[in-house]
């Protein structure tokens, strides 16, 4: 919790010393309160005639203490949930850039719902202790010790009598929240998992009406809803006692006051010592509520702490988390041409120790067009994610222009480099924006229209506002095909020395896939081309092709070449076309 409050802004510790400041003018005024309380008892129970004017000063007191008092609050209160409000804002701007800095490897490690999670649930339980518990943070110890101080010296008895019931509530916060917190840290993973559920259910509701599913995915999503279900009631049921129990304390106070108080005016004699202990008791009275309501306003952090302390964790371990791939802070200054080497390169994924990759070696020229097939699973698409460092090798190196690429900042190497994924990613908005992603706000439309018609986007003209059409969340308005065809037009826009299309042309029908690969040839002269992909018409005009089997490269050369001399080539080729074909 002191470590996530590190990130406090100046500004912001500006607020709180004010909210000090505020909160102490409250106890402060909160506690002349009993003062003129007993004031206006010692009047009004004097014998002889009152005298009402002094009735009137103290109670116009009373009043002012009263209104200060609130309108101390308010302020509190409004400076508070600004800092609340600013805190929670910087949290999540840190998470964000700590996630967009997190290689494959440490998304993969938390998981995607898991870090949606900690950027937006755990932080707002932060925020809601902030704006709601920072004012009883404060106030509470303050009036708890203020009150104290001033009835220590009333009477060794009822100062006894607060100090027990104190401790008895310190007991009872201490049991309830050493139950509790085990189970507010399984309602937080238990939330990672409701959310992976209903982002799953949602992300899948084609294929679940499909193979209707419904019932059975209603039963996995109700499995875990169930259970976060116990998991809030027992705390709840739990914390929910901590009222009742306040409750019977504040009320066993009450109850030894006026016994105290019974005890010591029987052992006074005369009228004037009597009606002391009285004016004494309704003074210490409010003093010691006073104590009990601070003990009563902690009870909302107790109650909001547990879960928060979890929530403080959690996001600490994302901020803490080190990406495994870092990268130079200077450019290299190096004008890139686009030629691409490995040099006996191996890889494993982190979280396996069986080589995923084994000793792979190959060199692309710039403008060359440089292609990758083999069977499903055998590592095409790892070597294309270790071009622009999606991960690092194990061993070996991946060099850009004689450069390793380890050795390259982001910005050049992102700048070097456009990439299709094997599955289209479109972003709400509209096609011009979508095709000309990145960090260039200002779009060039003529480029956009060049790239569209690179990728055979035809389809955009009968649409009635054209590139301005809008895209929805995930391109979900547009079929597979389409999809495609606008991410190759994105990596197509961008004009990079390297681009690489990893099977982005799978969902292309035969003609437009010719169409397309034929437009990437004539008027994309000066990149390397990366083609991935599974159809043997897709890249047998390649300049180079290379062939995967269980991570090992196992043919290198033209389609030619590799009908004669690669079995594993030739056995995928007769798979889909006819001998007379190839």
């Amino acid at each position: 919790m002191i470590k996530i409050f590190k990130n406090f802004q100046k500004k912001d510790i500006f607020f709180v010393l004010i909210c000090i400041g505020l909160i102490v003018l409250e106890v402060w005024l909160d506690l002349l309160m009993p003062d003129y309380t007993k004031n206006l008892t010692a009047i009004l129970t004097a014998p002889g005639e009152k005298n009402i004017s002094e009735v009137w000063v103290n109670g116009g007191h009373m009043f002012a203490c009263a209104v200060g008092s609130f309108c101390a609050a308010v302020a509190t209160a409004f400076f508070s949930s600004q800092i609340a409000a600013n805190f929670s804002r910087t949290l999540r701007t840190r998470l964000f850039d700590k996630i967009e800095s997190f290689s494959d490897a440490e998304i993969n490690r938390f998981t995607v719902p898991s870090l949606i999670t900690r950027t937006t649930n755990d932080v707002a339980q932060m925020q809601m202790l902030i704006a709601m518990g920072m004012q009883a943070m404060i106030k509470a110890p303050i009036l708890a010790i203020w009150a104290i101080c001033k009835i220590s010296g009333t009477s060794i008895m009822w100062t006894s009598a607060v100090l027990i019931i104190i401790g008895s509530m310190l007991v009872f916060i201490g049991i309830i929240i050493a139950i509790c917190y085990p189970k507010f840290k399984k309602i937080q993973r238990l939330t990672d998992d409701l959310n992976n559920k209903a982002r799953e259910n949602i992300s899948g509701v084609r294929v679940i009406r499909a193979y209707n599913a419904e019932d059975y995915q209603r039963n996995k999503f109700e499995s875990v809803n169930d259970e976060i279900t116990r998991n809030n009631l027992f705390t709840s049921r739990v914390m929910g006692s901590l009222m009742p129990l306040l409750t019977l304390c504040m009320n066993a106070l009450t109850l030894s006051i006026y016994w105290i108080a019974a005890i010591l005016i029987n052992n006074k004699s005369g009228m004037p010592e009597r009606a002391q202990v009285v004016e004494d008791m309704t003074a210490f009275t409010q003093y010691s509520m006073q104590v009990v309501m601070a003990f009563m306003m902690l009870l909302m952090i107790f109650i909001i702490m547990p879960r928060a302390l979890v929530s403080s964790k959690r996001i600490n371990e994302v901020l803490d988390t080190t990406p495994s791939i870092v990268y130079p802070k200077e450019d290299k200054g190096v004008s890139f041409k686009g030629e691409i080497e490995f040099k006996n390169v191996d890889f494993n994924y982190p979280d396996s120790k069986v080589a995923c990759l084994k000793n792979i070696s190959f060199k692309v020229k710039p403008g060359e067009t440089f292609a990758i097939i083999g069977a499903t699973g055998c590592g095409k698409t790892s070597i294309i994610n270790l071009i622009p460092r999606f991960y690092d090798v194990t061993s070996g190196e991946v060099l850009i222009d004689g450069v390793n690429v380890k050795d390259l900042s982001k910005n050049e190497l992102e700048k070097t480099i456009s990439l299709a994924p094997q599955k289209a990613i479109l972003f709400k908005g509209d096609i011009k924006s979508n095709v000309g992603y990145g960090p260039n706000n200002d779009v060039d439309i003529d480029r956009v229209n060049d790239a569209l018609s690179i990728s055979e986007s035809s389809f955009i003209k009968d649409l009635e506002k054209g590139i301005d059409s809008e895209v929805a969340q995930g391109g979900t308005n547009f079929s597979g095909g389409q999809k495609q065809r606008l991410s190759i037009a994105r990596a197509v826009y961008k004009k990079s020395k390297i681009i690489i299309f990893d099977d982005s042309f799978s969902a292309l029908d035969y003609k437009t896939d010719m169409l397309v690969r034929k437009n990437i040839k004539e008027k994309i002269t000066d990149s390397s081309i990366i083609i991935v992909a599974q159809r043997i018409g897709t890249i047998r005009n390649a300049d180079q092709i290379m062939v995967i089997d269980n991570g090992q490269v196992v043919g290198l050369g033209t389609h030619k070449e590799l009908l004669n001399k690669c079995k594993v080539y030739k056995e995928i080729a007769l798979s889909q076309l006819k001998e007379e074909e190839l």
